[in-house]
C-alpha cells in the first residue's frame, strides 16, 4: 500500500433545516440515535472530540480535534482510530458543509488526506453511505435506518 493520498466525498439533500442538521451532528444524543455513536465535544475550536459507541462499554473508536466551527453551516474535525491518536499521519479531515436551499438542506460531507486502499479509507467508503442516509430518514421522518444491518444473503 502507497501513501498516496485521496478524499472521499458525500453529497445528501434532506428536508430539514441547517439548524437541525448541524445539531443532528454535534449533540450526542441526537447523533446516538441515527448514528449509533455519540460525538462527544464542547465545540470549541482547538478541542477534542470523541466518537463514543452509544452503548454499555461506551468504548472510544475515534477521535480528533476541532478545526473551525461555524454554526449552522460548517464543521471542520481532524479523524483518526483511538488506537492512532499519537500518530500524526494517522489523522485525516472531515468537513461538513450545510447550505440552506429553499425547503432543504444540502449536506456535504468532505473527507479528507485518506491513504488511498488503507483501512479507514475501506471503512469511511462504507460507512458515510449509511451514516449521512440514517440522518436524512431520521430527520426526515423520526426513524433512523439500522447503520449496522448486514446484505440479506442471496
Amino acid at each position: 500500500m502507497s501513501n498516496e493520498k485521496t478524499n472521499f466525498v458525500y453529497v445528501t439533500f434532506i428536508a430539514s433545516t441547517p439548524e437541525k442538521v448541524f445539531e443532528a451532528i454535534t449533540r450526542p444524543e441526537i447523533a446516538r440515535r441515527y448514528w449509533g455513536h455519540e460525538n462527544v465535544s464542547d465545540w470549541q475550536p482547538g478541542s477534542t472530540w470523541e466518537h463514543v459507541r452509544a452503548n454499555d462499554d461506551r468504548n472510544v473508536e475515534l477521535a480528533g480535534k476541532v478545526i473551525e466551527i461555524a454554526p449552522p453551516s460548517r464543521l471542520v474535525i481532524s479523524w483518526a482510530n483511538q488506537s492512532q491518536q499519537d500518530d500524526p499521519e494517522a489523522f485525516s479531515r472531515v468537513t461538513f458543509e450545510i447550505v440552506e436551499y429553499e425547503g432543504m438542506v444540502k449536506l456535504t460531507v468532505n473527507h479528507e488526506d485518506l491513504i488511498a486502499g488503507s483501512g479507514m479509507f475501506n471503512g469511511i467508503s462504507k460507512g458515510w453511505p449509511v451514516v449521512l442516509s440514517s440522518l436524512k430518514s431520521f430527520l426526515e421522518t423520526g426513524q433512523a435506518l439500522d447503520i449496522f444491518a448486514k446484505p440479506k444473503a442471496a
